[in-house]
């Protein structure tokens, strides 16, 4: 049987026990369903392998060979992985486009005994909806939480959605800080997967709510937001957050202690702007980042670069009746306070 997806979200909500991509391993960390595993059918070499003998050979000894390939990994995959399943286990499974690596591991699990349903159309039907999705702008309306280099606008976001405000965290679906110095361990995923994440992210979300990002540049590292979004942050009104130098350099020293507690990491991040600066003042920073003086290199590096760029930024998306909110102290202590204060201009900005 073939579930013929119409939302984004209908897979997660019709119960399956599993969600199985059986595409190669490199397909699958491309991007793929939310909540998938990974059962290979044909592993990323066996499947170039396929494929040059079905161009240069012939289909039929492709399909031999195929065949016996996905038989050999299912036995691996029902001696490992699924040793355990019970008889009454419902699996979803998935290829690229509802074919033959799919059709024939959902054949055998039904010959167990389980009752197995195959995505129609695999991942590409899914990616459809996506791609549908994402060309349009959020349903919810949307608010631009903005400020300055170093005013804690994502963990306020974070805070905010711990009060009930309806949020969406761009720089976590991204797994950067969306600067030079926002690098996070395990690094960005790729293009496709972040739409994926935003765009299931913004299925779940309530339309009649307002929904807060954080802004952002039309890229958060090397990914880009969606038209529909970015169309969206483009024009919607803005919570400015209004903080003195001292409090976000000192803000910045704390939520970059893992770039600041390496010095030869930062030297490289900092020789990156060589070409936007003169040499005596990256020098100077160099020097500030290799005497461990954090919060002194955090606010040059926002008088002299970022700063600037951000009133460039500002004036681009600035509109009547944005609110200010000033912070005297970005502290962990005062942040709570903080997040309370914008919380409540909200509804008055919300269409």
């Amino acid at each position: 049987m073939a579930l013929t997806l119409t939302s984004l979200t209908e897979h997660a909500e019709l119960g399956f026990d599993a969600i199985i991509d059986v595409r190669s391993p490199s397909e699958f960390a491309e991007d793929h369903l939310p909540g998938a595993i990974s059962l290979p059918v044909l592993d990323d070499e066996e499947r170039a392998r396929i494929g040059t003998i079905y161009k240069q050979q012939s289909p039929f000894l492709a399909r031999k060979i195929g065949a016996a390939l996905v038989a050999r990994n299912a036995a691996r995959h029902l001696e490992g992985p699924l040793a355990e399943m019970p008889g009454g286990w419902r699996p979803l499974v998935y290829c690229w486009r509802g074919g033959q690596r799919s059709g024939s591991f959902a054949t055998i699990l039904s010959q167990v005994g389980w009752r197995v349903e195959l995505v129609a159309g695999g991942y590409k039907a899914w990616r459809s909806l996506v791609v549908a999705a994402l060309n349009e702008p959020p349903a919810a309306p949307v608010i631009v939480l903005d400020g300055n280099t170093g005013s804690a606008k994502t963990e306020l976001l974070g805070l905010l959605g711990q009060r009930g405000v309806q949020v969406l965290d761009l720089e976590g679906l991204a797994n950067h800080r969306g600067s030079l110095f926002g690098h996070m361990p395990g690094g960005q995923p790729g293009q496709k997967a972040f739409e994926g994440r935003i765009a299931t992210a913004l299925a779940a979300l309530d339309p009649s709510r307002p929904l807060v990002v954080e802004a952002e540049s039309s890229r958060i590292g090397n990914l880009a937001l969606p038209k529909g979004l970015w169309a969206a942050m483009s024009i919607a009104p803005r919570v400015h957050i209004r903080a003195e130098l001292p409090a976000r350099a000192s803000y910045l020293s704390r939520a970059y202690a893992d770039l600041g507690g390496d010095a030869e990491r930062l030297a490289g991040v900092i020789a990156l702007l060589r070409s936007q600066h003169s040499a005596e003042v990256i020098d100077n920073w160099l020097t500030l980042s290799a005497t461990g003086q954090t919060a002194t290199l955090a606010a040059d590096l926002m008088q002299r670069h970022y700063d600037p760029r951000y009133e460039k930024h500002r004036a681009r998306f600035t509109r009547p009746g944005d609110t200010e909110v000033t912070a005297d102290d970005l502290s962990p202590e005062a942040l709570p306070a903080l997040a309370d204060r914008i919380a409540t201009v909200l509804p008055g900005l919300a269409p």
